[in-house]
């Protein structure tokens, strides 16, 4: 114990504030659905626009990266810190013991349900079971779990946290997403302990001993099925390891191993469409029919893309929780959700829960703050698809049915409100424009420029630039008669 307690120290005073993981790339070839439900279903979450991903696990008492200081890669994120870290085997070893103190007594779901739906927040997703093979959900395949005889959390009446978790969002409405990596690197059919591991991948080889293979396949198959039964309704099934995936043979590419890991992602989609009828399976990283929306990470592509698509971003540095991690402003996670919407994405936003059970007071001050921008401007951002110019100096553009919308992005350095704003407008009639939030309109000038547009001058009131300066944007609604 003595040693945890160093080990915590020295984690906490190391300044870890997050880490870079590999991009996941556009895909520039999309798969649309062809089942009706799943196209009704991926219609419905295009128009969502905001949601909110948690990566949670014992991990979260060490503040360290979730799963990734046990795969022994030689990458900025897979780096150990601690007593432990120059001895591989000991710390795995130590890692693999967090749920034996794992004892988040402060969980209190409904909290971060309430402030998530004030945030204007549309639907979830939850890691039930990242990479190091810790479930969050009370499976039968493994004792490695929040349930598990080791944990003493398990005690606890509210101990199948992913389920507690699911019914508390699903009773403020929300839609529920179900975060379940395809690698395992706790099951021994996927890391066999007779072998140390060397990559990400199984440290056997499958074609030599398919029977281990067979059953980690079995394995996987019946704890999503499990997730899709126990658990009421789930809209997303959002799988993570692109690593894990059919591949013609072995190969080498950037000094790295692609094995091929045939899971027979068809066949647990077909399960679970059957047991979740319309359900979205996002099979990240994997172009193909069982990506039913692309996750660029953290980062906004450039311009609209051709296919459904969700920036997933972290609030923090972070995507687990770190003691003291820095987490954008509210003005800089509303900016970033209004450039996304402007492409015609999803902003995915992560926080992660301490080792209590808690988030940050920080990232309740964030929702907060987006929520009150949310409830005067979100005819902006639900819905609505882009239009051209998309971006254009501050100011991004979306298209909903009551009208376009002109997003004014104010700077985080702007001391004044300026008397007048400019910007261009995608059509070249003239226009009526409100500033939501404003009962009177505002003064406003339209230049007709021709096919591709117009340009209006908005003429503001000095009494309304005071109180607009302490927003993060203005939004502009613009009809035609």
């Amino acid at each position: 114990m003595r040693k945890q307690w160093i080990f915590l120290f020295l984690v906490l005073i190391s300044g870890f504030t997050g880490v870079a993981f590999a991009q996941h790339d556009e895909d520039r070839v999309y798969f649309w659905p062809t089942d009706s439900l799943v196209k009704q279903k991926l219609a419905w979450w295009q128009d969502q626009k905001f949601g909110l991903l948690m990566h949670w696990g014992p991990y979260s008492q060490w503040g360290v990266v979730e799963s990734w200081s046990l795969c022994p890669e030689d990458e900025d994120w897979c780096t150990r810190r601690g007593p432990y870290a120059g001895d591989y085997a000991e710390y795995r070893k130590a890692y693999q013991n967090l749920p034996s103190t794992f004892n988040p007594v402060k969980f209190n779901p409904e909290r971060w349900a309430r402030a998530a739906a004030d945030a204007g927040m549309k639907y979830m997703v939850f890691t039930t079971k990242h990479h190091d093979g810790f479930c969050m959900f009370d499976t039968k395949q493994t004792d490695y779990r929040i349930t598990g005889p080791e944990c003493p959390f398990a005690a606890n009446p509210r101990a199948n946290i992913a389920d507690e978790i699911f019914k508390a969002f699903r009773k403020e409405g929300m839609g529920i997403g179900a975060y379940f990596s395809k690698p395992d690197w706790h099951c021994p059919d996927y890391w066999d302990p007779y072998w140390p591991p060397f990559d990400r991948n199984p440290n056997y080889d499958l074609k030599r001993y398919p029977e281990k293979w067979d059953r980690y396949k079995d394995f996987t198959y019946a704890q999503i099925r499990e997730l899709l039964t126990g658990y009421g309704t789930v809209d997303i099934l959002w799988l993570d390891g692109g690593w894990v995936r059919q591949r013609r043979d072995t190969v080498m590419a950037d000094g790295k191993r692609r094995i091929n890991q045939d899971i027979d992602m068809n066949k647990m989609a077909d399960m679970a469409r059957q047991l979740q009828p319309g359900i979205l399976v996002v099979d990240r990283a994997v172009e193909g029919p069982n990506q039913n929306y692309l996750t660029p990470e953290q980062r906004i592509p450039e311009k609209p893309l051709d296919f459904p698509w969700e920036t997933c971003m972290t609030m923090a540095n972070s995507w687990s929780y770190v003691p003291g991690d820095h987490y954008k402003s509210g003005r800089e996670l509303i900016h970033l959700l209004c450039r996304i919407v402007s492409r015609g994405g999803n902003l995915l936003l992560n926080i992660g829960p301490g080792p209590d059970g808690e988030w940050a007071p920080e990232a309740y001050q964030r929702l907060e703050e987006i929520g009150k921008w949310m409830k005067i401007n979100s005819d902006a951002i639900y819905g609505t698809k882009p239009v051209s110019p998309y971006e254009s100096g501050n100011v991004v553009y979306t298209s909903g049915k009551d009208g376009t919308y002109a997003i004014y992005l104010i700077p985080s350095d702007l001391t004044d409100i300026p008397a007048v704003i400019e910007f261009q407008l995608p059509d070249s009639r003239k226009p009526i424009i409100e500033l939501l939030g404003q009962k009177a309109k505002p003064a406003y000038e339209f230049v007709k420029s021709g096919a591709e547009g117009g340009q209006a001058k908005i003429m503001l009131k000095e009494s309304t630039r005071k109180g607009l300066l302490n927003e993060s944007a203005i939004v502009f609604r613009i009809t035609y008669r």
